[in-house]
Parts: structure tokens; C-alpha cells; sequence
């Protein structure tokens, strides 16, 4: 049996009692991260209603047979502010991280404007409130769980390539059922990682120096972004195969 299953130390050596360490330093780092996380899925959700409301919006970024050229750029652009966070984040203040952090959920928004105009509002919003709930329900679990989680990311990263690749394939193949396989694949890879993400927010807090952790909350709000949007985007792509 794994002995790591049974290992009561966390991904960076510290004891996992160490986690109840819950006064008001990491309570307020927490809530900065959820804040500033719902703040991200609000100006996407803002954005993405202001492309399906403004006609004109929409013609500059979608045609009838897909983006156009400023679409690609609105598409192709947060890659790029995700890179830079990342790797000058040490060197951002945390208004700027904050700030960057906010345009990617606009920019990200923006490019999902679309989806107003392929599916219904009521599908959208009941979509919406199932990935809420369960992103909620979660990242309770990976903050509240005693168990160390990290070794389960390799597994959901090796995961998450062999979807990417299965993904681009069916670009080519077009095979409802393997995309319907692929949505369930990817809602419970992105479940793995709310959980491994939310728990490893507690460990990074722990390892910051404390000048660094409004900086860190921006890192760990972007991650919490993305682990939802994922979760809402294959969720979407689930019921709507589940309708053909």
C-alpha cells in the first residue's frame, strides 16, 4: 500500500497540524483569494453578457465561421497575462498583479461572448449555479481535509495533457460520443484540482513571506478562476450533449 497515502506531513515538508493555524492572518488571506476570485468570474460573466447584449461587440470579434482577427487576439491575449503573472509576480506590486488578474477575466469573458448566442439563458444560468455549487462544496474539502492531496497532481496533470491531446484529436474525428467522454473527463479532472488547489493555498500561505502574500492571493485567485471556468465550460459541453 502507498505509505503516502498514511504521510501527516504536507507538500512542503510542515506537519499538517500546522493547518489549524486559523487566526485572523489566514483568514483574511483566505477571503482575499475567494473575493478576488468571485470579482474575476463576475467581470467575465459582465463581459461575456456585454458581447451577447451589443450586436456591433459581437461582429468584431465572431463571425458565422468563427473568430475574426481581433477575436483571435481577445482569445489568444490572457495566455500571455497568465505568463506574465507567473513569472514576474515577485517582482509586481499587488495592485498590478491585481489589476493584470482583472483584465485577463475581462479578456476571457470577451472571448466567451459566444456563448450567450449558442445557448439559452436558462441553460447558462443552471449551468452556472450546478459548477458554483460544486466548485463550493470542493474547495471546502481540499481546505478543510487533513490528508495530503499533493500527490495526486501529477496524476491530473498527466490527466489534463492526455485530454488536451484526445481534445485536438476530435477537432479532426468530430464524434459527439468521444466528446461527450471528454466533457465527464474533463469535470473530474478540474474537480481533482479545486480540491489539490484549494488545500495547497493553506501550504503557500504558510511558506510566504508575509509581504508576498497579497501578491500570492492574486496567484491563488487566478488558479481558482480557472480550476471553476473549467469546470462551468465542461459542464456546459456535458448538457449539451446530454440534449442531442
Amino acid at each position: 500500500m502507498d505509505n503516502d497515502m498514511f504521510d501527516h506531513t504536507g507538500e512542503f515538508g510542515r506537519p499538517l497540524a500546522e493547518w489549524d493555524r486559523t487566526g485572523a492572518d489566514l483568514r483574511g488571506y483566505m477571503s482575499s483569494v475567494y473575493l478576488r476570485m468571485a470579482g474575476g468570474i463576475a467581470i467575465s460573466g459582465f463581459a461575456s453578457w456585454l458581447v451577447s447584449y451589443d450586436p456591433a461587440l459581437a461582429r468584431i470579434l465572431f463571425t458565422e465561421n468563427g473568430l475574426t482577427g481581433i477575436g483571435w487576439v481577445v482569445t489568444i491575449a490572457p495566455l500571455g497575462l497568465v505568463l506574465l503573472l507567473s513569472t514576474a509576480i515577485d517582482r509586481l506590486s499587488a495592485t498590478a498583479a491585481g489589476a493584470i488578474f482583472m483584465s485577463y477575466a475581462a479578456l476571457v469573458g470577451l472571448s466567451l461572448g459566444d456563448l450567450a448566442l449558442v445557448y439559452t439563458g436558462a441553460n447558462l444560468a443552471t449551468t452556472f449555479l450546478g459548477a458554483a455549487a460544486g466548485f463550493i462544496a470542493l474547495a471546502w474539502v481540499g481546505s478543510m481535509t487533513r490528508r495530503d492531496l499533493s500527490g495526486i497532481v501529477s496524476f491530473l496533470t498527466v490527466g489534463l495533457v492526455g485530454l488536451i491531446v484526445a481534445m485536438l484529436v476530435n477537432l479532426f474525428v468530430r464524434s459527439a460520443r468521444f466528446d461527450f467522454i471528454l466533457s465527464i473527463t474533463g469535470i473530474f479532472l478540474f474537480a481533482g484540482f479545486t480540491v489539490s488547489d484549494a488545500q495547497r493555498l493553506k501550504h503557500l500561505y504558510l511558506e510566504a513571506a508575509t509581504d508576498g502574500r497579497n501578491r500570492l492571493a492574486v496567484i491563488g485567485a487566478l488558479t481558482l478562476y480557472l480550476d471553476f471556468l473549467n469546470i462551468f465550460l465542461f459542464l456546459l459541453r456535458f448538457s449539451a450533449q446530454r440534449r442531442r
